[in-house]
């Protein structure tokens, strides 16, 4: 038999509050004196344009000169190139005045 008829009280134990929520700990942001960005160039003259762009956007990172290895800024390209939220115009309801501005219903018009 079921416990439902004979149980008074929460059978399952309330879950903490630390592990639901908002997290108060978060990541510090990169491109901050806490988190800077780590960059690799190959010359002076391209850690001369990485460090113009970096002054633009107001974010520190550490550039490494180094003509053997291969030129990652990877980190960068995320931040300066973040997808843009697509939005969409609200489609009217059916008994709202249609957008065409003849006056009457989107159901009798357009709908």
């Amino acid at each position: 038999m079921s416990d439902k008829f004979f149980f008074k009280g929460r059978q399952t134990p309330k879950p903490k509050h630390e592990s639901f929520g908002y997290n108060t700990k978060r990541v510090a942001k990169p491109g901050t004196s806490d988190n800077p960005l780590t960059l690799v160039v190959q010359s002076v003259e391209r850690q001369a344009e990485v460090e113009a762009i970096l002054s633009q956007h107001n974010l520190l990172a550490n550039i490494e000169v180094n003509a053997e290895a291969e030129e990652n800024i990877s980190e960068l390209d995320g931040l300066l190139n973040k997808p843009q939220t697509t939005r969409f115009d609200k489609k009217p309801n059916r008994n709202d005045l249609c957008p065409c501005g003849s006056g009457k219903k989107y159901k009798k018009c357009c709908g």
